[in-house]
């Protein structure tokens, strides 16, 4: 038997059923296009808003910091602050080191934000209800938990 065969073959036909990755990854598509599609009026998605959200929480954030934030890498990030930089939404700004480089909330940022929050709220309101609220807290209870014990290793 050729060693693709076998590892096949020796795979449980329950892998993708108790997967972690795979159940989380699920959840997470089902919950991003509930956002999304409440998000589109606003013409931002689910992780625009999160972007946004976290620069206008902690002002000015280095780039470095900011990734943090997101439990992300900087080439993601890179790639997910394009459009909202080319919009005009955020913009790059040197830090007091000039090699320091600071993502910063435009007014027009200031202002899709806070047309977005209404319905963000929406949305959020009725996962909680679907879910109950204390299974929503529970949930984002054990998700942070997760976080921290797995970007701590």
């Amino acid at each position: 038997m050729r060693t693709t065969e076998r590892i096949v073959a020796d795979l449980d036909p329950m892998a993708a059923a108790n997967c972690t990755c795979f159940n989380m990854r699920k959840a997470t598509r089902a919950v991003t296009q509930l956002y999304d599609k409440a998000l589109r009026p606003s013409g931002l998605r689910a992780t625009q808003f999160s972007m946004l959200s976290v620069v206008q929480d902690r002002g000015p954030v280095g780039i470095t910091d900011l990734a943090k934030a997101l439990a992300t890498d900087r080439t993601t990030l890179s790639r997910n602050l394009k459009p909202l930089l080319e919009r005009g939404l955020l913009e790059i700004a040197d830090g007091e080191d000039r090699r320091e480089r600071l993502i910063a909330m435009t007014s027009n940022g200031g202002e899709a934000l806070s047309q977005a929050v209404p319905l963000w709220h929406e949305v959020q309101t009725r996962v909680i209800k679907n879910l109950g609220r204390d299974r929503w807290t529970s949930l984002l209870d054990d998700l942070n938990e997760a976080s921290d014990r797995f970007q701590a290793t």
